[in-house]
């Protein structure tokens, strides 16, 4: 099975345009992302999708590959299904463009369990480990079944704890593993009525009852949203001597 890993970089942002452009120890912050994703042994072949020129030739600059998307996406997943629709892959990894600190090592995990199961699609969770994240509506929370299957999405607290017993949340990370077929399903879908409301697309998936299989893993991403986040990265990268 073929897996393509799509990184969605669009060029404009009303908090931070340019975003994938931003210098992060002397590379932009695509190129992180994209020799990232290219050191998992289960990647064969890494692409970035963009809508805007600048992006498409920093990323032939770096000997990387690119492909112009349209402007008119209104998510990420939307610019990687137009991606992958040119293309050649069993497997589609939509990694987002804003993080620069992904590991190879969770990047593998994915696209090993995408093949074990090739009716699902496959993300990520980790450990709430600041208690404050579990109120924090910006960090979205999963709950799963006995099976890693999910069960639901939320800004909200989920579970909520009323019996007042220790209980360990779920941070949901936005990565997926989709099999081609179910992306282009996925895309053609309305909108739902849950993901509209919490405005998580991947409620879309669950309310037509598409399962998503959730691996559980010790990377905290460090999602570069704003200035000041490059900050708290190039510190990370500095510190661990791999900027």
């Amino acid at each position: 099975m073929k897996v393509i890993s799509i990184i969605p970089a669009r060029y404009s942002s009303t908090r931070f345009p340019a975003k994938p452009l931003a210098n992060i120890c002397g590379k932009p912050m695509v190129q992180h992302v994209y020799e990232r994703v290219a050191k998992s042994a289960k990647i064969d072949e890494v692409i970035v999708a963009t809508d805007h020129e600048e992006i498409y030739s920093k990323v032939e600059s770096f000997k990387g590959k690119a492909i112009m998307t349209s402007v008119s996406h209104n998510t990420g997943t939307d610019r990687v299904a137009e991606a992958a629709m040119k293309l050649d892959g069993d497997i589609i990894l939509n990694v987002q463009g804003d993080e620069p600190l992904i590991q190879p090592e969770l990047i593998t995990l994915l696209a090993e369990e995408a093949m074990r199961n090739p009716g699902s699609v496959i993300t990520a969770k980790t450990l709430i480990l600041d208690k404050q994240d579990i109120d924090n509506p910006n960090v979205v929370k999963v709950v799963t079944d006995l099976n890693n299957n999910a069960l639901y999405f939320s800004r909200s607290p989920i579970p909520y704890n009323r019996s007042g017993t220790e209980l360990n949340f779920y941070k949901h990370l936005g990565i997926y593993c989709y099999p081609n077929y179910l992306l282009n399903k996925f895309i053609n879908l309305p909108v739902s009525l849950y993901e509209k409301h919490e405005m998580l697309e991947q409620l879309r998936l669950l309310e037509n009852g598409i399962n998503i299989k959730v691996v559980e893993t010790n990377y905290n991403s460090i999602g570069v949203d704003t200035k000041e986040d490059i900050v708290k990265v190039e510190k990370y990268l500095k510190d661990d001597n791999i900027g």
